[in-house]
Order: structure tokens, then C-alpha cells, then sequence
């Protein structure tokens, strides 16, 4: 009964408790219905954004038609935000004056949160400083002038990229090319001259000069633009840059056409102002345009971008009835995606309760000063900057408050079309295919191009015009070495060397120069004269100038065409005296010392060899010392009379007997031409002993040398400058102490031409010779000529021309100036004999080391033997040394030793009997007399010691060596 009760309850709970459940589930629905309803039927907030556009053009009315439907396609997607844009559009009709006018009326009246627009970069900076003093964000998609930053403009935002962020894709495709001089023509107004200041960086980095620039006014007639061109056709440059809008550029390139300057040779390049229009401009003007390349903005054509151009022609058509559709270009994807963004910022930044606070100090009644502040566009422009999505136009994202760059697309006017040939990328530079970002850029990939006039090859960039100015031609007037450069007669002819080297290379060119020689006086130095040169006085320098560094940084030189270095010249003397000392100047020094440490090396092996095998290296430690030194110089007249036992030693003598027969041979040679043969000698060697005696020396006047010569620390006031080739003649034969100089220092070309004129004369040159580069021509830096002149120049120096010129003026040099070499030391110096040094240094070394190597292998149980019976290393160092002296029981030497002991005896016992000595002497006498010669030709000069072996020689008697000999015959 009691059990009945419990579960009744227990089902009362439980229904209890489910119903509840479910009551409350009910009403959690009821409520989330209720408030989606209210959700639902709430109002969003509106925020009105004003947009400033050129509605009567066709570029604004295609802007205006992007705007709305970026600003529908948003909120058919994000239909749930509590925010919606109100935009209230405005005609800016073109002119500055006007835009200001319709932003005032927008921030003052309509009090909008943000302005977009106005298309020009010239309306958009004004209006610009309007929203900065209102604090209203200002979003541009059109305006590209550099001049108008978000540095300085903190509420400007740009949505599109400046004009300087082509510049240097501009200036790599200019350098991939090799052009080094270009025009920048561009249109005056704040967008044209925006570009100039990064594009002029850009292509001086690349070292390409810009000869000039050309300015455009907006509202020129056809004949002003002609005069440009005009003025353009005359210059050698053919690489232009054109900056201006579409209306102006259109204008232009059909007056280029109808001056003929869209032809070979020519080479125009559109910024992206042109080349992001190129698709929508009129076929004539595309027509005319042929063969220009045009830059512009890269964007991934998706399946959005398509989906996009098709909506916008309907709905441009639905918009603008009447008027002719054009395809959407950058700027309106741009725009399309500054409206999103716009949008996300004013639902994040949640601007609905905005207001603006009107100044109250201010007493002026105009409307720029009634303008007021917003209080919330601080916090909408921070919502704009950091707003990123993936737009149209590719990834929206602004760093310090402009859009960044993916990558330029490079484009070819081809036709009525464009064609595709490569892209720039800020990573990879130049690249033929944008799938190829992971690869390293490689600007040999771009595409086939062509160029003006139906051209496949790329122009040189450059021409020399028919109708242009000669070129002026500096050349030196020399007093002296009129080999080289020579101006004569009342017309001033010029030749010489240089000259016909320089005509020699114009023919190489692949065109003709119309030039003019203008000689420069004495009164220049060659430094001035290429001063000259690089103030654009003259087009060039022809004649004997030297490629320096120090010029360098001024103009530019061609390739060399002379070899190149500066020495000295001195005056020769002959060497009558005959010094009793003579006999030691064939060897140097140095040879004579290393000779010596040879020979006594030589020696050491020997003995160290046949020391232990060799009666004839054996005696008393001076005995020894002195066979060492008798044996090895011995050997420099073959006239040693040791016999050597050894294999080793007699190879190694073999080698060094070789050597000395060399030396002794060439010492003999030496020698005998110093005694016999009267010297010239040089009366100076060296640039110290000058230094040293303090003696005058002379240069040529006008010469870089001077500058060398003060480097080399020698007194300004011991140089003199010398003009012909006369005056050095005189001036070495006077000598320093009578006026003249000791030495020359010159050019080799001059030094050469020098002794070719003075051939009998006992002139030449001597000392170092101090590196330069020879003699090129001058042009200023950047010059279009340098190239093709460095090329002619190598075409002529590695051809039959310069073996003709220089036969024609400096022959009569190269047939002297084979008996006036150099002039040193007649001494034969260790470098003459390093080889044989090292192979005899290497044969001994090696006979030592094997010699060392049986030695141990054989004593290695004894010489075990000492060093157990020793205690510190230095005895057993000794022990070993004492053992090594010892003759060598074992070697076949040995034993005839024996033989001839006991002969010695045999002998010496009949000679005594015969000369009856017994009276005076005892055979204990004669055996300790035949023991002590024994003794001492066994023992080897030094004395065993006291704990050596008793089956040693050295402690045995003469009777014990006799049984001993006797038992090893046995």
C-alpha cells in the first residue's frame, strides 16, 4: 500500500515537471518571434554621404552609375544593418570653382558624414582642405597628383594609387631597354606636374637623363602643340613619357601622327591616366596611337568583375538613355569598392547621432567660416582606415591612408586593340606572366613588341637628326707630341694619332656624325678641358686624354685605345769601373744565402746517412763538422772523394749535383758577360733613391702626372713641366745638379714615342710601372653616343685599322723601342732557381725522412732497451744519440772494415821484424797499438757509456773484434 503511494507521486512529479518544460519552451518562441517581428519592422538610421562627380561627362555619369550600384549590391547583402547611406549627388561641372562651391553646400546644408569625389586632382585638393577643416573623411578614387597627401590632408583617403607609383615600373622598363636619356611630356595642371618630382628620381637612379621636359597647357591650340613637337624632332633623344588626361593625350598623339613622329625610331610610353582608358577610347585615336606602350593598374578579370560589366552596360543604358555604353574602367571598379568600404566603416562606426558644432567666435558672415566641425568624423575616418575587403579591384586595404599596389599591367598599342605584354610587380619587377609571382622576375620574358613604324626590333632610343646642331668637337692644342693631337696652319687643321683613331671609329658607326673641331689652347689643362665637357660647352673631347677616376665623376669615357700605364725615364750611363767584389754581383743576396743553406743541408743529410755505414764520415766530432762542409762544396767542382754507401745518399746526390751544375753555370755565364761586355747602367733606379737625393724631376706640362708625382711624396718644388720631347732630351742630359732632371715620369704612349725620336740616344725606361687605363674619348655623363662609341672603339682597336694607324704615325717607336726595354738588376736572383731549390729541398727531405724511418725499424728493440734503462727524457734522448754513432755491426761495410784492421796488422808485424824493432819494442806494445787503431776507427770519435751493451764494438779489444769478425764470417 505503502509502495502504491510513492509511485503515484512520483508520476505527479514528473507530468508536473514536463509540463512545465514545455509551457516555457512556448514561451521562449513566442518572445524570439516577437522580436524578429520588431526587428523587422525597426527603421535603419540614415547617413547621408555626398558625391561630388562631373555629371556632364561621360566619365562622371559612369562613375555615378558604379556608386549606386555598389551602394544596392551592399545592402542586398547586409540587409540586416541598422545603417543605411542616403548619398546626395552634386555636378562639379568640371571647374574648381564649382566643386567647392557643391562640398560647401554639402557640409554646411546637408551636413554630410563623408564626401566621395570630385574626379580631377585639381577639385579634389580644394575640397579636400574644406573636409580637413570640417573634419569630414573625403574618399577619392580619381584623384592621382602626389600633391595631394593624407600626411598633410589627414582626412583625405585614397582610394586609388598616386601617379608616383608608376614611376619606377616606368623607369625598369626604360632601363631593361638601355635607354639613358628621356622626355617626360606632361600637362600643366596640378595632375600633370604630380608625377614629374618621383619620375625624374626614378630615372636618374637608373643614371637615364632627361634633356628635357615639355609642358602641355589644357586649352592649347594644334599649332602650339606643334611648335613642342617641333622643337622635340630636332633633339637626338626619341624615349618619351607622356602624363596627361585622356582628352588631352588624344589631341596630342594625332598631331605626333601628323608630324611623322610615329615612325622608327620613336618610342612613346602613356602613363595610367592614358593606358587605364585605352580599352574605351575612340578607335582613331588607338589608331594613331599604334605601337605606344601604356602602363596600367592591374586587376584580376573574375568571374565578379564580368558579372559586374555586364550589369553596368544595362543599367548605364536604363541611366543614360541616348548615350554610347562604354565598358567600366579602374576607376569605377575603385569607386565601386570605396562604397563598400564606406558602408562596413558607417555600420561599425555607428555615425547616426552625428552633428556639427558651429564656431561661435567667429564673426565673419561667409560661408567658409560658418562651416562646422563633425563631431563623429574622427571616429568614422578611424573606421574607414581600418576597413579591408576583397573588392573588385582586387584587396582593399589603405596604409597611411592610401589604396596599395598589386602590380601595373604593360600593354602594346596594337591596331584599334591592345595587346598584353607583361606585367611589374613591386617583388618581382618585370614579368611576362602575372602567374609567374613566385618566379624570379627575368625582363628578357616581356613579349614581342611593336614599335613604331611597324617595328619588331626595340630603337636605340636615339637618333642623330638631319636637321639638328653639330656636334662641337674639343680637342687639345699641344705644343708638344704632335703625334698624338696636332693643330697647324691659319685653318687649324687637325690630326695626329687620336684623330685617325677617332675618324677610324665613326666609320664603325651604324650612322653618320656631323661634327666640328675647336681646338683648346695651352692655357687649359687637361682637367679643364674635360671640365668643359662635363658644362656641356662642347659635346666631346678628342685626343690623348686618360681615362681617370676623379674625371669619371664628371663625364663619361669610352673604351680605351692605348695601353695604359706611367713610368719613368732616366739617362743611361756606362759602367767602367770593375769592382774588386765582382765576382759576388751575378747572384743576388738572397741567392747567395739560400744557396749556402743548401749546400750545408745537402751536406747534413749525407752524413746523417752514412755516418753509421761509412768509414770515411766517421772521426772526431770536428773531423766530422769539417767533412759536412768539405763534402757538400765539394761538389761545385765534382771533385769529392768520399764513397758514398748509402743508395739514398748517392740518389740524393745525383739530384744535387744536377743542381749545382745549373747554378755554376749560370754564375759562370753571368760573370763572364760582366767582365766582357761594357754595361749601361741606369743613373737612376727607383722612385726612392730619387726621393732619397732629393733630385729634381720633370713632367708634361698639363699633365695628370703631377698629381701622381706629389702622392709619391715628392716636393712641388723639385718638379718642372716639360713640353716636347726636346725639352726632356735637354733636361735629362743636364742632369738634376746642372739644371736639368735625373728623371721623366710620363705616360708610356709619350715615353715611347720619346725614345722613338731619341733612338741612338742612351735613354730608358726603368722602375714600376703605376696602373692608369690609357686614353679614351669624353662625352658628358649620360650621353647616347657612349655606348655605341665603346663598341666602335673595341671594333677598331681588335681590327686591322689600329695596326695601320699605328704603323702609319708610331712605327718608327715600335722599331726602337726594342732596344730600350726596361732596365733592372743583371744579377740572377733566387726566383730564377726556385724550382731546382725545391725539388733538391724535397729529395733530401725525403731521403732524411726514409733514412730516419729504417733506422728506427731496425735499432727499435735496443733503442726500447735505453730508454728502459733510463730514467728522465734527456738521458734517453742522449742514450739514443750515443747508439745512433755507432758503426753498424751489421752493415757489409762493417765487416771489410774487420779485414782491413787485421791485414793492418798482419803488415805492421812483418815491416817491425824486417826493421829489427824488437829491441825497442814488446808485442804487448804492438797489440796495444793495433788495439788502439782498432779502436779508433771503430769507435767513431765519441766514447760509449758506462752501462752501454757489452756486445758493443766500442767496448771490445782489438783481439775481441777479430774473434768477433771471425765468428760473423763463420
Amino acid at each position: 500500500m505503502e509502495r502504491a503511494k510513492h509511485k503515484h507521486l512520483l508520476l505527479f512529479i514528473s507530468s508536473s515537471l514536463l509540463s512545465y518544460f514545455f509551457l516555457l519552451l512556448f514561451a521562449l518562441l513566442i518572445s524570439h518571434h516577437f522580436s524578429i517581428a520588431s526587428a523587422q519592422n525597426a527603421t535603419p538610421s540614415t547617413v547621408r554621404v555626398g558625391v561630388l562627380l562631373d555629371l556632364g561627362t561621360s566619365s562622371g555619369k559612369r562613375s555615378k552609375t558604379s556608386i549606386s550600384m555598389a551602394l544596392e549590391d551592399f545592402y542586398a547583402i547586409n540587409g540586416n544593418f541598422s545603417t543605411r547611406i542616403e548619398l546626395e549627388f552634386r555636378d562639379s561641372m568640371n571647374e574648381v570653382v564649382s566643386a567647392a562651391s557643391a562640398a560647401v553646400d554639402l557640409l554646411k546644408n546637408s551636413q554630410v558624414e563623408a564626401i566621395m569625389g570630385p574626379l580631377t586632382s585639381a577639385e579634389t585638393e580644394f575640397v579636400a582642405y574644406l573636409c580637413n577643416r570640417s573634419q569630414v573623411p573625403l574618399l577619392s578614387f580619381s584623384a592621382t597628383s602626389p600633391a595631394i597627401s593624407p600626411t598633410h590632408l589627414p582626412f583625405f583617403i585614397r582610394a586609388n594609387l598616386n601617379d608616383s607609383s608608376q614611376s619606377i615600373p616606368i623607369a625598369a622598363f626604360i632601363q631593361h631597354f638601355g635607354w639613358r636619356e628621356a622626355v617626360p611630356i606632361y600637362e600643366e595642371s596640378e595632375f600633370g606636374s604630380g608625377i614629374i618630382p618621383s619620375l625624374v628620381d626614378a630615372l636618374q637612379s637608373i643614371d637615364t637623363m632627361i634633356p628635357d621636359r615639355v609642358v602641355i597647357p589644357t586649352e592649347v591650340s594644334d599649332d602650339h602643340i606643334d611648335n613642342k613637337l617641333y622643337r622635340l624632332m630636332t633633339q637626338q633623344t626619341r624615349v618619351f613619357v607622356v602624363h596627361m588626361l585622356p582628352a588631352l593625350a588624344s589631341r596630342f598623339f594625332h598631331r605626333v601622327q601628323a608630324l611623322g613622329m610615329m615612325s622608327a625610331e620613336y618610342v612613346w610610353i602613356v602613363t595610367d591616366s592614358v593606358g587605364d582608358v585605352l580599352d574605351i577610347l575612340d578607335p582613331d585615336v588607338k589608331n594613331v596611337m599604334e605601337g605606344v606602350i601604356g602602363f596600367r593598374t592591374y586587376f584580376a578579370f573574375s568571374d565578379e568583375v564580368k558579372s559586374f560589366k555586364s550589369r553596368f552596360k544595362e543599367r548605364f543604358r536604363q541611366d543614360n538613355p541616348g548615350s554610347e555604353v562604354a565598358d567600366p574602367t579602374i576607376y569605377q571598379l575603385w569607386a565601386y569598392d570605396a562604397v563598400w568600404a564606406l558602408a562596413k566603416a558607417v555600420e561599425k562606426a555607428d555615425v547616426t547621432n552625428s552633428s556639427f558644432v558651429i564656431p561661435s567666435s567667429n564673426s565673419s558672415s561667409t560661408d567658409l567660416s560658418t562651416l562646422g566641425v563633425s563631431e563623429t568624423g574622427p571616429k568614422l575616418l578611424s573606421a574607414i582606415l581600418g576597413t579591408t575587403l576583397n573588392g573588385l579591384a582586387g584587396n582593399f586595404r589603405l596604409v597611411d591612408g592610401q589604396l596599395q599596389l598589386l602590380a601595373f599591367e604593360i600593354v602594346n598599342v596594337v591596331g584599334k586593340g591592345t595587346r598584353n605584354i607583361g606585367f611589374w610587380t613591386p617583388d618581382k619587377g618585370i614579368i611576362r606572366e602575372i602567374d609567374s609571382l613566385n618566379d624570379s622576375g627575368n625582363v628578357n620574358n616581356l613579349k614581342n613588341i611593336l614599335w613604331p613604324g611597324d617595328l619588331i626590333v626595340a630603337p636605340k632610343g636615339w637618333v642623330v637628326p638631319s636637321n639638328g646642331k653639330v656636334l662641337r668637337i674639343a680637342v687639345p692644342a699641344k705644343a708638344g707630341f704632335g703625334v698624338f693631337v696636332n693643330v697647324s696652319g691659319p685653318t687649324s687643321e687637325v690630326s695626329g694619332y687620336c684623330i685617325d683613331v677617332f675618324n677610324a671609329v665613326l666609320s664603325k658607326l651604324p650612322y653618320s656624325l656631323q661634327y666640328e673641331f675647336f681646338p683648346l689652347s695651352l692655357s687649359y689643362s687637361y682637367n679643364d678641358m674635360v671640365y668643359q665637357v662635363y658644362l656641356k660647352k662642347y659635346d666631346a673631347l678628342v685626343g690623348d686624354v686618360t681615362i681617370r677616376a676623379n674625371r669619371t665623376n664628371y663625364v663619361d669615357f669610352t673604351m680605351p685605345y692605348t695601353e695604359s700605364g706611367v713610368s719613368m725615364i732616366v739617362l743611361l750611363q756606362s759602367d767602367s769601373s770593375q769592382s774588386m767584389w765582382i765576382f759576388l754581383k751575378p747572384l743576388t743576396a738572397q741567392l747567395w744565402l739560400i744557396s749556402l743553406a743548401f749546400f750545408i743541408f745537402t751536406g747534413f743529410v749525407v752524413w746523417v746517412i752514412e755516418h753509421r755505414i761509412n768509414p770515411e764520415f766517421r772521426g772526431t766530432p770536428w773531423q766530422q763538422f769539417g767533412l759536412i762542409y768539405y763534402f757538400a762544396f765539394s761538389t761545385l767542382v765534382f771533385a769529392h772523394k768520399e764513397k758514398l754507401e748509402s743508395n739514398l745518399s748517392r740518389f740524393l746526390v745525383i739530384i744535387w749535383v744536377f743542381v749545382v751544375l745549373i747554378l755554376t753555370s749560370s754564375y759562370t755565364a753571368s760573370l763572364t758577360s760582366m767582365l766582357t761586355v761594357q754595361q749601361l747602367q741606369p743613373s737612376v733606379t727607383d722612385v726612392n733613391q730619387l726621393l732619397k737625393q732629393g733630385d729634381y724631376v720633370g713632367f708634361q706640362d698639363g699633365s695628370f702626372v703631377m698629381e701622381l708625382l706629389l702622392k709619391l711624396g715628392f716636393d712641388p718644388g723639385k718638379l718642372k713641366n716639360l713640353t716636347t720631347a726636346d725639352d726632356y732630351a735637354d733636361a735629362l742630359a743636364k742632369g738634376s745638379a746642372k739644371g736639368g732632371v735625373a728623371a721623366i715620369f710620363d705616360e708610356i704612349p709619350y715615353l715611347k714615342v720619346f725614345l722613338s725620336q731619341y733612338c741612338e740616344n742612351n735613354y730608358a725606361m726603368v722602375g714600376p710601372t703605376y696602373k692608369t687605363d690609357g686614353f679614351g674619348f669624353v662625352f658628358p655623363r649620360g650621353s647616347p653616343l657612349l655606348q655605341d662609341m665603346s663598341r666602335a672603339v673595341l671594333s677598331v682597336t681588335e681590327g686591322e685599322d689600329m695596326t695601320r694607324i699605328e704603323k702609319k704615325w708610331l712605327g718608327k717607336s715600335n722599331e726602337c723601342t726594342s732596344s730600350s726595354t726596361s732596365m733592372g738588376s743583371s744579377s740572377l736572383s733566387f726566383r730564377s732557381f726556385a724550382g731546382l731549390f725545391i725539388i733538391t729541398g724535397s729529395v733530401s727531405g725525403l731521403m732524411l725522412l726514409i733514412y730516419i724511418g729504417m733506422f728506427l725499424y731496425r735499432e727499435w728493440e735496443r733503442l726500447s732497451t735505453l730508454r728502459d734503462d733510463h730514467e728522465t727524457p734527456w738521458e734517453i734522448i742522449v742514450a739514443w744519440f750515443r747508439h745512433y754513432d755507432q758503426f753498424d755491426r751489421k752493415s757489409p761495410t762493417f765487416k771489410e772494415y774487420v779485414r782491413s784492421s787485421m791485414s793492418l796488422e798482419g803488415s805492421q808485424g812483418r815491416l817491425e821484424g824486417q826493421i829489427g824493432l824488437t829491441g825497442s819494442r814488446s808485442p804487448g806494445n804492438r797489440s796495444d797499438q793495433s788495439a788502439e787503431m782498432s779502436f779508433e776507427f771503430s769507435q767513431g770519435g765519441m766514447t760509449p757509456p758506462s752501462g752501454t751493451d757489452s756486445g758493443d764494438i766500442s767496448n771490445r779489444g782489438p783481439t775481441e773484434e777479430i774473434e768477433l769478425a771471425g765468428q760473423s764470417r763463420e
